[in-house]
């Protein structure tokens, strides 16, 4: 994922729209943009898509151009009706370039292809909202607790001032214990935010990674991540 925090300038989450008639899919969009911090609202219909952005209003809106009732164009006219600035990201097949055209020329602000990663859809969704004005970063991309430091820029963690190297996915699991010190979080909770799937069960592989974080941050320390027996795992500063 990318690292800035975004916000709307009132400092309230961002409202993103996720509309698109395969449910899962637009589930996963959805789970990757709760995992930023992002305020999100999904729908499977035209109609649907409608009637939620006139409740939620949001700063900006996934639209799948094939929808069951209405189409997406027709889905984008009647939103900007509501909001005449909304910024809108069009989900395309890779070979129907005419939807393509269709989608910018009727006023969509960009597009990406099916399949996607959801990377590509959060960093797409994020210039968007820069663009329109509708958000900003926060002042620090760097979380901190207790001598725990991880930089969300440069990749970089260290603890005590000592440097730590993670994988990608000890990175990412990190940030999320550190987004959240103190809170306990069970492994299903774990697996949804950081791998954004669920393992059918196999929630042995964040046993795993929790067992690989400990080995590089508590190894000859003061622990920080502490097992709470039938409920998860918490983050806090050493004792």
């Amino acid at each position: 994922m990318t690292s800035m925090e975004l916000t709307r300038v009132d400092g309230t989450p961002l409202r993103v729209l996720v509309v698109d008639d395969e449910e899962n899919l637009a589930e996963l969009v959805a789970m990757a943009l709760r995992y930023e911090g992002w305020r999100v609202a999904t729908a499977h219909t035209g109609t649907a898509a409608v009637a939620t952005g006139r409740d939620l209003r949001p700063d900006v809106v996934v639209l799948d151009m094939m929808l069951p009732d209405i189409d997406g164009l027709e889905v984008l006219r009647r939103l900007r009706a509501q909001d005449d600035a909304v910024p809108v990201l069009f989900l395309t097949a890779r070979d129907a370039v005419e939807d393509r055209v269709a989608g910018l020329t009727a006023g969509g602000d960009d597009y990406v292809t099916k399949p996607f990663s959801l990377e590509e859809v959060v960093a797409r969704l994020r210039a968007l909202v820069r663009r329109a004005g509708a958000a900003q970063a926060s002042t620090s991309s760097v979380l901190t607790v207790g001598d725990l430091q991880l930089d969300e820029d440069s990749r970089e963690v260290t603890r005590a001032g000592e440097e730590i190297t993670l994988t990608a996915t000890e990175f990412e699991l990190l940030r999320f214990l550190m987004l959240n010190p103190r809170r306990v979080l069970s492994k299903a909770h774990i697996l949804d935010r950081v791998w954004h799937y669920d393992f059918g069960g196999q929630a042995n592989v964040v046993e795993l990674y929790i067992s690989y974080l400990r080995k590089k941050l508590d190894a000859g320390r003061e622990p920080m991540i502490h097992t709470m027996r039938g409920a998860g795992y918490v983050l806090k500063p050493a004792a």
